[in-house]
């Protein structure tokens, strides 16, 4: 089968950085999918992993971590699917990715994708909208109230592919006010087409910003990037008792300005569930039933701003570079070999 991989790490502007190749097409079992990938889409984890991660053995080593596609064969304990259905997911960091023409997925992580979205369209959703819908039910629980405090989630990087989702979620499925940060005119005005209440600028001071909007102090922050940067605005603003959630990867992340307001730190990573096989798996599938339910109602729309053609490594490099251009906006989105 076709695929795209790398054989070393380094920078994405280097001869090589991503090649075209041939693998073995792979044998479902357990609770294994051999999907057919109709369309998948590029996060930010992939540029990491490809900088960071060594492939193993001799082959190239597969990126990608969202895909929709078609149900090829299933293994012997798979019950949820079976062939023709079209899925879609995000996939598991310990194994090989998607950017093939055929990929593995164990079907508890997988949902029936929205009838009612394209493939590239709906390729864009899963991994940001399970890491939203993960930070935001499960692990800051913005549903409970923080006694004193605005029912408010301030979301820090709201243009991007977690953002951008995740300003959906809270419109649909919560009463709470939205204030999303953008710094430039186009990402504010795509924050504020998605539904936030209040656009603030990140690239100036926080805290004043937050009080002008006369809201009071937030229950919640959630940092999509740069997280260790912002720590002491965001313990000058958040409410007593309030939720703080990050999921980037900062170089080092001081908590103790937290400790005089009782802040709690919720650290989200999609794919806990699926690496460790935690008891419940299956959430992940039920979470992706529930958004495409919401996309075909029309509630939630694709978060794909950029489509990049065939899934190859010509495209996906350019994904990458513009990824780590830090001038994405939304998802980058790509289609069939």
């Amino acid at each position: 089968m076709k695929a795209v991989g790398y054989t070393s790490t380094g920078p994405i502007d280097r001869p090589g950085a991503l090649i075209d190749f041939e693998a073995e097409k792979p044998e479902p079992t357990g609770h294994d999918l051999l999907v057919r990938v109709q369309a998948v889409s590029v996060n930010p984890v992939d540029c990491k992993i490809r900088q960071r991660r060594a492939p193993e053995g001799d082959s190239p080593a597969i990126l990608g971590w969202d895909a929709v596609g078609e149900v090829v064969a299933t293994g012997g304990s798979a019950t949820r699917f079976k062939p023709g259905d079209r899925i879609w997911y995000a996939g598991a960091i310990d194994r090989p990715g998607t950017n093939a023409e055929y990929h593995l997925v164990d079907e508890r992580i997988a949902g029936r994708a929205p009838a009612s979205a394209a493939n590239a369209a709906a390729a864009a959703l899963p991994l940001t909208t399970l890491t939203a819908y993960e930070m935001l039910f499960d692990r800051l629980e913005v549903t409970r109230p923080v006694s004193g405090a605005a029912n408010a989630v301030l979301i820090i990087g709201g243009a991007g592919g977690v953002g951008s989702i995740a300003i959906q979620l809270l419109k649909q499925l919560t009463d709470a006010t939205v204030i999303a940060t953008a710094s430039r005119p186009e990402t504010q005005d795509w924050v504020r087409k998605l539904g936030a209440d209040h656009v603030i600028d990140h690239s100036q001071a926080l805290p004043g910003q937050i009080a002008a909007l006369g809201i009071g102090a937030p229950a919640f922050v959630f940092a999509t990037q740069h997280s260790g940067s912002y720590v002491p605005q965001i313990a000058e603003l958040i409410a007593p008792q309030g939720r703080f959630g990050l999921i980037d990867d900062p170089e080092s992340f001081d908590i103790m300005p937290f400790k005089g307001k009782s802040v709690s730190i919720h650290w989200e990573m999609m794919f806990t569930r699926p690496v460790f096989a935690t008891a419940d798996i299956a959430r992940q599938g039920a979470i992706l039933d529930e958004v495409a339910g919401l996309v075909d109602a029309g509630r939630i729309k694709t978060t794909a701003t950029e489509a990049f053609g065939a899934i190859n490594a010509a495209n996906i490099t350019r994904a990458h570079a513009l990824l780590e251009s830090g001038k994405a906006r939304g998802k980058i989105v790509l289609k069939g070999f």
